[in-house]
């Protein structure tokens, strides 16, 4: 296929793709409702506790960002099957079929691990809200008036980090697989990869408390050391593999020289002249009749 045939084909895909998330956004447009009201529930707890905490629009135009933003992240959502395949299917004439089988499980395992950081995210956001309010001062003339915008941006970035973190260890797998890097490399630097999610987790979290940021490390780490397990198991099976063939090969070598010789000296033989035939000859001064 020449460049041009991929640069169409890429632009049909993306087209294709693009109109599925339009479609996901229209749908997302009538569950924008029931969508808001299930992110408000960290709300309505507070509330419950006896915080007066509640959402704030404070500009004309902020129902209306508020409810494109939601109708565009469910949209993407809905239709993440679709513009998915799109991208398999760019992609997938260029694959072998060992390459196909990899990348199909591969994504297989990264939806549900996707699917784990979000639920983990939802599990936390509660408390992390509470944490975050709690410092309200007490009484009648304080409250806390959380703009609607703000707010939403916080649950969106909070949801969809804890999702990627999750996909970690499927990246350590996925190079290992590829012979980037070894097992036993992700496992001599466990302290380092220890240290570093948890500065990635402070640093990616929108917020500034401990438990946050510890809440999201915590799993990952139990990720990182299960990976680094099918990492290791991974390496010895392609190990062991490999010294098979070697082995294989240096005896199908060895067979080959020991009976080189022996078929030289058949050939030598067979191709010799016979010797010690007399072959008929006329005596001098006979005539032939």
């Amino acid at each position: 296929m020449s460049l041009a045939a991929h640069l169409r084909e890429l632009r049909r895909r993306f087209i294709l793709g693009a109109l599925g998330v339009l479609a996901g956004a229209v749908a997302g447009w009538f569950l924008s409702d029931p969508v808001l009201e299930v992110m408000q529930e960290p709300i309505q707890r507070l509330q419950a506790e006896g915080l007066d905490a509640r959402l704030n629009f404070q500009d004309v135009t902020s129902t209306l960002d508020v409810k494109v933003r939601v109708a565009l992240t469910v949209g993407l959502v809905v239709s993440s099957p679709w513009w998915m395949y799109q991208i398999w299917a760019f992609i997938n004439p260029g694959l072998t079929t060992k390459e196909k089988r990899y990348s199909l499980a591969f994504v297989g395992a990264g939806v549900p691990l996707f699917s784990g950081g979000v639920a983990m995210a939802w599990i936390a956001l509660p408390n992390t809200v509470r944490l975050l309010t709690q410092f309200t001062p007490d009484g009648d003339t304080a409250s806390n008036f959380i703009n609607a915008s703000v707010y939403l941006k916080f649950v969106m970035q909070f949801v969809l980090i804890f999702g990627f973190a999750f996909l970690l260890p499927l990246i350590m797998v996925a190079l290992t697989f590829l012979g980037v890097v070894r097992g036993i490399t992700w496992l001599k630097g466990w302290r380092w990869a220890v240290i570093l999610i948890f500065v990635i987790a402070a640093l990616a979290t929108p917020t500034a408390d401990p438990v946050t940021f510890i809440l999201m490390a915590i799993p990952v780490i139990i990720l990182y050391f299960l990976a680094v397990g099918v990492c290791v198991l991974r390496d010895r099976r392609r190990d062991k593999r490999r010294a098979a063939e070697e082995a294989q090969e240096a005896t199908d070598r060895t067979s080959g020289d020991d009976g080189g010789p022996g078929a030289g000296s058949s050939v030598t033989t067979a191709s010799a002249p016979q010797t010690g035939v007399d072959a008929p000859t006329t005596p001098p001064g006979s005539t032939t009749a």
